[in-house]
């Protein structure tokens, strides 16, 4: 980078023709003014003379000393040669020796002549005068083509990039017109700038600060012709040159700027910067001592830069105006910094051990070197040079790294394998507790009967915005201002206002349509206006489609009213506060089964609570795995051991054993947990069903000994009252409903009441009537079932299969009578629950 350090651009100044301002604008002052005002701005026109007199060439008078120097130094010599002898001859003057470069073959180490510091200087402050006065003369001096106006002035200026052999000769732009003027001298007062700039010695502190300064002024000047509209009223003016374009100006400012950041990037190598910082420099332009990360980040910001300035070379107008040194230059130079800064990043990478990032960043910017020198022509020797040293370093690294890459590597896929196979199993089991806790409605069940149910936060929050603005009571007529019937009505007014202003567009239109008819009645021919309806078309196909889509959007927004209304009901939940007692809960027991069901649930919590600890722990052990990986560095090892490095390997794995250990050992804590969970509420289940089943067993036998009781009662008519009562084997029960009086309306004898013709004697109800409560107690629970009087026949039917006579609530009198089954089955016990599952995370107490 040193030798490239000195390879920078220059920009040569516009040429120009000269021109007396001092006449045209005497005249202009005397004819549109007085000759009394002419006579008086006599010297402020010789100023402005004289600082028109060709700014952009050297000064004369230095020209004309250095040639009367030459001069006498030729005639000088001419008296020296006769009398001293000069010559390697030990008799001769032979310890002096001249050395001098040649004009057209410059080598590395030859200096190019650069103007005079001092000179350039003084140029500068010509030209920053000079643009001041034209500033001056603008607003006062109308210069342009037209007879009223200074129209006998003409600015002439060459291409600064296309110029002949001879000042005369090349592109050039002759223009009646200030903005001609003013962008030559802003673009000459640049190329002043980088001049200075390439002319300061870039081995010193200052030198290198007023390089990187000048840089930036010439960068500011493009800048400000481009932004100001200068370059852009020049062009309009009728200059033809493509150096005073916008696109030219764009190009060079981010050239000098890419060549001030170069100068910082000089500096901070200079000083030792860390290399992530020169990278960064690099890549927008290799140091020594400081960290390789701030190296990167200054070389990234110069090959920016540069990126930006190819990028406009290669575009028209610029394409094919340049002469090809010049985008070979700024190309290799873009390739160069971006590999620089890949390089730097390398080197950072290599510190923090990144092996295989620190490989792709050096093969990346080997690729982008190789391709840029492919198509560099022209270039720069030293510039080449550098390209060259930073390839081979570059390479070298590479070599290097991935020779410690491919252990490491192996290294690093064992160690990534263990914690991605520990990872699994952990995202495993956390997933098992999870689907298995929601099959047992877990833990929102105990959360239900404890009333502890809460809403996720972000729903919360939702809820709780929705209440602020107004709720959904808007929805109603009286909801106010802040509810959705609000926001409903402003819908609605501005599709009406909308609808308006299509119906008074097309009233417009129509109108005209009808003018344009009558018109072209009334004058036939001499009517030469085209037709309203073709003019409107494109009026008309637009206001068609505002149509379609304000139907569209009407039939929208009916959609959401009607949707609205329709869910106002469930809606309404949202007014609930706290939102919280909206939700369902789950009632206790009305009778308790064996009195401890309270030990159940707090088992249960106490389950919840374990499972709970056990998943934080997982969590846990998952970050230890991952906090050891980031430590675990075993590249001093790799470098420092020979042979094979399986033994090393196996040792350094070990140290992941104990955390693998401790995971396995959770996996088996949380399966028992659960197995304990899931037999606890199979428990619970199984005595749930044997309480339903011996009470419906219970409630089965009470209903046979009714019907059996009621079974011995005649429902004859009056005269048959005394048989009735000898055939009666039980006695009624006190409780038991009368019989009916029998009809009186009866034509012909009938049967018992209740009793269909050719049927069984028994009577049976249509519908049962309200009784009052069984004068005996249930039987305690567990008690053994009421046998019948012996000898009576067995009439139990299938457990489930409705007794006979009893059919739900209405009255069967065709059903056949039942035959006895065999035992009752048993019933399901795992039925679900009655409550949907709900998915939630582990119990947490409140």
């Amino acid at each position: 980078m040193s030798s490239a350090a000195n390879v920078m651009l220059a920009i040569h100044e516009k040429r120009t023709t000269p021109t007396d301002l001092y006449r045209p604008l005497r005249l202009y002052i005397a004819s549109a003014y007085s000759e009394r005002e002419a006579a008086a701005a006599d010297d402020d026109l010789a100023a402005v003379r004289d600082l028109r007199a060709d700014p952009s060439l050297p000064d004369p008078s230095s020209l004309e000393r250095r040639r009367d120097a030459l001069l006498a130094y030729a005639r000088a010599l001419s008296l020296v040669e006769p009398r001293f002898p000069i010559s390697p001859d030990r008799a001769h003057v032979h310890s002096l020796a001249f050395t001098w470069h040649d004009a057209f073959k410059t080598g590395k180490k030859a200096s190019p002549s650069l103007p005079d510091p001092s000179s350039l200087e003084r140029r500068r402050d010509a030209l920053l005068a000079y643009a001041r006065a034209l500033s001056l003369v603008e607003p006062r001096f109308p210069i342009s083509s037209d007879r009223a106006h200074v129209h006998s002035l003409a600015f002439t200026w060459h291409d600064a990039f296309k110029t002949g052999k001879k000042a005369s000769t090349g592109k050039k732009a002759s223009v009646a017109s200030i903005h001609l003027e003013k962008a030559a001298v802003l673009f000459n007062l640049a190329a002043v700038y980088s001049q200075i700039a390439l002319a300061a010695d870039r081995a010193t502190d200052v030198g290198i600060r007023t390089a990187c300064g000048s840089f930036q002024s010439a960068a500011g000047a493009f800048a400000w012709m481009r932004e100001s509209g200068v370059a852009a009223k020049a062009v309009a003016a009728g200059a033809t040159t493509v150096d005073v374009t916008p696109e030219c100006a764009a190009m060079l400012e981010k050239l000098m700027l890419a060549q001030a950041q170069e100068c910082f990037f000089e500096k901070v190598i200079a000083g030792g910067k860390p290399p992530a910082l020169c990278s960064k420099v690099a890549r927008q332009v290799i140091a020594g001592g400081k960290p390789p990360a701030l190296c990167s980040k200054v070389a990234r910001q110069v090959g920016i830069f540069y990126e930006e300035a190819y990028a406009a070379l290669s575009a028209a107008p610029l394409s094919q105006h340049f002469d090809k040194t010049w985008v070979s230059h700024v190309q290799l130079k873009a390739a160069q910094f971006y590999a620089d800064a890949c390089y730097r990043c390398s080197l950072d990478l290599h510190e923090k051990e990144e092996i295989a990032q620190e490989i792709a960043r050096l093969k990346i910017g080997i690729s982008a070197l190789a391709d840029a020198k492919k198509v560099a022509r022209g270039v720069a020797a030293p510039l080449l040079d550098s390209v060259n040293k930073l390839e081979s370093n570059m390479k070298t690294n590479l070599e290097r790294a991935m020779k410690e890459n491919d252990p490491l590597s192996k290294y690093t896929e064992m160690v990534d394998n263990i914690i991605r196979t520990q990872a699994e199993k952990l995202q495993q089991a956390s997933e098992i507790t999870r689907v298995r806790l929601k099959e047992m409605d877990l833990p929102d069940s105990i959360l239900s009967l404890e009333g502890n149910i809460t809403l996720p936060l972000d729903l919360k929050e939702d809820v709780e915005a929705v209440q602020i603005s107004g709720g959904p009571a808007g929805l109603e007529a009286d909801g106010g201002p802040a509810g959705l019937e609000a926001e409903l009505q402003q819908l609605r007014d501005l599709s009406r206002v909308n609808q308006e202003l299509l119906v008074q567009t097309e009233e417009m239109l129509q109108k005209e349509a009808n003018e344009d008819a009558q018109f072209r009645t009334q004058f036939g021919s001499r009517w030469t206006r085209p037709q309203s309806s073709t003019l409107t078309k494109n009026i008309q196909d637009r206001l068609n489609l505002f149509a379609s889509n304000l139907k569209t959007a009407g039939d929208s927004d009916s959609q959401i009213e009607r949707g609205l209304k329709e869910s106002y009901p469930l809606i309404s939940i949202l007014d609930r506060r706290p939102i919280e007692s909206a939700l369902p809960s789950i009632s206790r027991p009305i009778m308790s089964l064996d009195g401890n069901e309270d030990a159940i649930v707090g088992a249960l919590k106490q389950s919840l609570r374990q499972l709970e600890s056990l998943g934080a722990q997982r969590a846990g052990l998952e970050d230890m795995l991952k906090e050891m990986k980031r430590k675990d560095d075993i590249l001093p090892k790799l470098m420092a051991g020979v042979g094979s490095h399986d033994d090393l390997f196996k040792k350094e794995i070990s140290k992941y054993d104990p955390v693998c250990a401790e995971i396995a050992d959770n996996i088996v804590a949380q399966e028992q947990l659960l197995l304990q969970i899931q037999e606890a509420i199979g428990k619970i289940k199984q005595q749930c069903s044997d309480f339903i089943m011996t009470r419906n067993i219970q409630c089965r036998e009470m209903i046979e000994d009714v019907q059996k009781k009621l079974a011995g009662f005649s429902f004859s008519s009056s005269s048959s009252q005394a048989s009735m009562q000898r055939n009666t084997s039980v006695p009624p029960d006190q409780n038991s409903p009368s019989p009916p009086p029998p009809s009186s309306h009866a034509p012909h004898a009938q049967g018992p009441y209740g009793v269909p013709p050719g049927g069984d004697s028994r009577p049976v109800y249509s519908q049962p009537e309200q009784r009052p409560a069984y004068s005996q107690p249930y039987p305690p629970y567990g008690a053994p079932p009421q046998q019948p009087p012996y000898g009576a026949p067995s009439q139990q039917p299938p457990y489930g299969a409705p007794h006979p006579g009893w059919r739900g609530q209405y009255y069967n009198p065709h059903q056949p009578q039942p035959q006895p089954q065999p035992p009752y089955p048993q019933p399901p016990y795992n039925a679900q629950g009655s409550y949907p599952p709900h998915q939630s995370s582990y119990y947490r107490p409140q």
